[in-house]
């Protein structure tokens, strides 16, 4: 009788064992459920991304409508920004003032730039241009290294070397040669930049 009930607790014993491990193991039903649980992540990790991809995209649009192809106090004329001075310095101080600036003190390539520039010239003041005699005098050169093709656009007498002029600057009624000591307004110039897509 002993034996029978110690048999029969050890059974009972080996039993729970088996349940409580069996429990352990999950059941197909569960295992599709854990299955359908990770695609519904899988799914939901996609739409975020598919989301911050949209937005991103949002964004670049937008920021590609502010692209500006010249800098904030620089002006936009026929592919290329100017930038007008607010004080004055020599030729040479303004020949670096654009240099440090990615540019180069303007050098006039066109009928329409020059009708441009001497307008915008006349409300600001004498400004310096990048064209000198500097070199050898009365031989005028941009600072490109290109020769003068224009010379209608002096204004009248000049340019006439009074006081050693060697530079020349925007006055109101045309070009003047003037002292490159002098303190003028520039004209910086440089490309504009294209607005990448």
């Amino acid at each position: 009788m002993i034996l029978q009930l110690i048999s029969l607790v050890l059974l009972a014993a080996l039993l729970v064992a088996v349940l409580v491990k069996g429990s352990d193991v999950p059941t197909s039903q569960e295992q599709e459920q854990e299955q359908e649980q990770e695609q519904e992540q899988e799914q939901e990790q996609e739409q975020v991304k598919q989301r911050i991809h949209q937005e991103l995209d949002q964004l670049k649009a937008g920021l590609d409508r502010l692209c500006r192809p010249c800098p904030w106090d620089w002006t936009l004329f026929q592919g290329n920004c100017y930038f007008f001075s607010k004080f004055q310095q020599n030729w040479k101080e303004s020949v670096t003032a654009c240099q440090e600036g990615g540019a180069q003190l303007v050098v006039i390539k066109s009928h329409e730039e020059q009708s441009f520039l001497q307008q915008t010239s006349k409300k600001i003041g004498n400004a310096w241009m990048g064209l000198s005699d500097i070199k050898q005098e009365g031989k005028w050169m941009w600072l490109d290294g290109s020769p003068l093709k224009w010379s209608q656009y002096w204004s009248r007498g000049e340019p006439n070397n009074v006081y050693d002029e060697d530079c020349a600057d925007f006055s109101e009624n045309g070009w003047n040669d003037n002292s490159c000591s002098l303190e003028k307004f520039w004209i910086c110039k440089k490309p504009a930049s294209p607005c990448s897509r």
